[in-house]
């Protein structure tokens, strides 16, 4: 058990502890001893400065099977997609940053601006909820961390001079903004958008999105003037893992993409990506969990040109693009005026092992030069303004980047909170991360290391029994769910029995 000593912080009336003794084995054994030490370069070659090995002949080899029997109708598909991107360059073009649908936290509930704000996510892929947060509860955990990182010098993060992102999963702040109960209510709310093609008495696939997960994620605290941190086009959940049939393949999330009909792709249906699995390589920092949104909340005033996110808001055409571009090579160069038109690119012979911007163990990364009719440096877009307190989610495929140069003149920073479904496999990291929130060292998503094992005013699983609500408790694994209430349907009572097996609870 954990001792608390003198108290070195006081937030919104919530005493946070000095740890003073904790498990010796702690010091010494990361819990995630199988990812190499590292920070967020880790995860993408265009951060590292590394330049990525060619793939193997296995790759061209997935790559003839995936289409196998589906040339014709692959090829008529791109030709259509790429005239369809052309129509959404140009309406993202006219649109701009109010392409991105926005709903206040008050209007969770009200039919018609849940039912406009539905219908323009479901085409986009990204959302801003603003108000979810008090503004000045959120700049109030900005200061604690600039407190505990201060408390603790031997933080880590990247860049390591002057860093953005920390190395950082267990911070009072962290802890508080992922036990709100807004940020959980609002985790429930997007995942409502969500559909089964099964029905609710079917239990071949549990899932509950009416429980969400906490994902311990990192930080970003991001000074005027940086330009390190410049993390182009990408999209996280593995990379070469979409096309393997080993990964996203398990559950044929792709397959109606793969076999010339991507029009009939529906990238909000949950349960196939249930049996996924978007870490084949136990890269570090490439997700395993079963994340439906990335999502971020708000600790600073920013908008756009202040390294503010951009993103690209057409998810179905853009996942489409990206898994269909490896299978598909141009006649002309790209310094011909024909070099984008559709009868210029057909299907590749020979097949190559390509899969542009993808390497294993990092993340998917995408530009103009690989991905040409995307028209990146039109469609990234930037989200509307933010203020602190608003929570920013996207779809899991979207692409996404961050602003190069950070030209505002105030700090850019966000707490990474990603909204996570309840599942088996969601479950099973959970119990791992439940053990890393014990140590203090990092997630087992991310790279391994001693991370806050030694940090003073780090938070513990026995502060949050004794000071956080239940509902936040089992989104961190620490107490039962309760599956009593007969309103549920077959399917949620299943998974939270599951949950509560796997987590160690026997409350039924």
């Amino acid at each position: 058990m954990f001792r608390f000593s003198r108290v070195i912080f006081r937030y919104h009336k919530i005493s946070l502890p000095i740890i003073t003794k904790r498990p010796a084995s702690t010091a010494t054994t990361p819990s995630n001893p199988s990812k190499y030490p590292g920070d967020i370069s880790s995860v993408f070659p265009s951060l590292s400065g590394h330049s990525p090995e060619p793939l193997p002949q296995r790759f061209a080899d997935i790559k003839n099977f995936l289409i196998h029997g589906h040339e014709a109708r692959v090829q008529a598909s791109w030709d259509k997609l790429l005239t369809v991107l052309q129509h959404k360059r140009d309406e993202i073009g006219e649109r701009g940053s109010s392409v991105v649908p926005e709903i206040n936290f008050w209007e969770l509930d009200d039919v018609e601006k849940r039912t406009e704000f539905r219908d323009a996510l479901h085409q986009t892929g990204v959302a801003v909820i603003r108000g979810v947060v008090r503004e000045e509860e959120a700049l109030g955990w900005k200061e604690l961390l600039k407190r505990y990182i201060a408390s603790n010098p031997g933080t880590r993060g990247f860049p390591p001079s002057n860093p953005a992102v920390y190395e950082l999963y267990w911070s009072p702040s962290q802890i508080l903004a992922r036990a709100h109960p807004n940020v959980l209510r609002a985790q429930g709310f997007l995942m409502s958008h969500w559909h089964s093609a099964l029905e609710s008495s079917d239990t071949r696939q549990l899932i509950s999105t009416s429980n969400p997960l906490s994902y311990a994620d990192r930080l970003r605290i991001r000074q005027p003037g940086d330009s390190s941190f410049a993390l182009g086009p990408h999209v996280d959940g593995g990379s070469c893992e979409r096309w393997e049939p080993s990964g996203y393949g398990l559950g044929g999330v792709y397959d109606q993409i793969f076999q010339g009909n991507w029009g009939d792709y529906n990238p909000w249906e949950m349960t196939c990506r249930i049996p996924v699995k978007s870490d084949l390589y136990n890269g570090p920092g490439t997700c395993s969990m079963y994340r439906m949104f990335q999502g971020w909340v708000a600790m600073s005033e920013t908008g756009p040109g202040q390294g503010h996110l951009k993103i690209c808001p057409m998810v179905k055409e853009a996942t489409a693009y990206m898994l269909l571009r490896p299978f598909f090579a141009p006649s002309k160069a790209a310094d011909d005026p024909q070099y984008l038109d559709i009868a210029n690119w057909t299907l590749e012979d020979p097949v190559t092992s390509a899969l542009q911007g993808a390497v294993p163990a990092k993340g998917q990364e995408l530009n103009t030069e690989l991905h040409p009719h995307l028209a990146l440096g039109d469609t990234m877009v930037h989200v509307p303004k933010v203020k602190p307190g608003d929570y920013v989610a996207w779809h899991c495929d979207t692409i996404h980047a961050v602003d190069s140069t950070h030209n505002g003149a105030s700090d850019s920073s966000v707490l990474y909170i990603p909204t996570c479904p309840l599942t088996e496999a969601n479950t099973r990291y959970l119990t791992r991360q439940r053990e890393t929130f014990a140590d203090g060292t990092p997630a087992p998503d991310f790279p391994s290391g001693d991370g806050e094992s030694r940090h003073r005013g780090r938070l513990t699983p026995e502060y949050v029994m004794k000071n956080i609500s239940l509902k936040a408790q089992r989104a961190m694994g620490l107490a039962a769910f309760d599956i009593r209430p007969q309103e549920k349907s077959k399917r949620e009572r299943d998974t939270l029995k599951m949950a509560n097996q796997i987590l160690g609870f026997t409350k039924t």
